[in-house]
């Protein structure tokens, strides 16, 4: 029989740019991912931005026992269990964020795998945010069609030239993102960030 048990756990997050700046943004990796390298790809940020990169909660080894590792925020294996889990720790995250910056305007920004967590997080927490840009990721199917917030900027992100979304793929997904109130952004790119995309979306 499967039972569970609830317990503390310890949570990595990373930090970097202004932190007493009037604009924060919270970053969500991509699969295989470390928040302390991703972080780095917004250093272009880091002059007006606090920077704010939660790490996923679940770590391993990228290739065989050991070497390089990377961080997963869920899998298919007791995956209701891991959103919720994301969910509690994220808004205590947020919740800490808030009270160091009561006055800050927030972006959240997720990425491939993070792109999910994000979205889920951003319709617990619509009022705390300012904008959501979620970028070569797939929207959740958990979330029922017609209940996700609207009321702020909501962007999706997909480079031409990505290696997960293409063809007839890539034109569904900028299509359903549309169609949920998405202001959908496309670049000559691959599958990762693209910094002048960002800049314009941030203006």
């Amino acid at each position: 029989m499967e039972k569970y048990l609830v317990a503390p756990k310890t949570y990595r997050y990373v930090t970097s740019g202004a932190e007493h700046a009037a604009e924060v943004l919270l970053a969500l990796h991509g699969y295989g991912q470390l928040a302390k390298y991703f972080i780095r790809k917004f250093h272009f940020l880091e002059d007006t931005y606090y920077l704010l990169a939660p790490e996923g909660p679940h770590r391993f080894y990228l290739s065989g026992s050991n070497g390089r590792v990377g961080a997963s925020w869920m899998t298919k294996e007791a995956r209701e269990l891991d959103i919720e889990d994301n969910l509690r720790w994220l808004n205590i995250f947020l919740e800490q964020n808030i009270q160091e910056q009561p006055a800050a305007k927030r972006t959240l920004l997720g990425f491939s795998q993070g792109a999910a967590t994000a979205a889920r997080w951003y319709q617990k927490n619509p009022e705390c945010f300012d904008q959501l840009i979620l970028w070569a990721g797939v929207f959740p199917p958990d979330i029922e069609a017609g209940t996700f917030p609207t009321i702020k900027p909501l962007h999706f992100v997909l480079g031409d030239e990505d290696e997960f979304y293409h063809g007839a793929e890539a034109e569904a997904i900028k299509k359903r993102y549309a169609n949920l109130g998405f202001q959908v952004h496309t670049y000559p790119g691959k599958h990762d960030l693209d910094a002048a995309v960002l800049k314009r979306i941030l203006g």
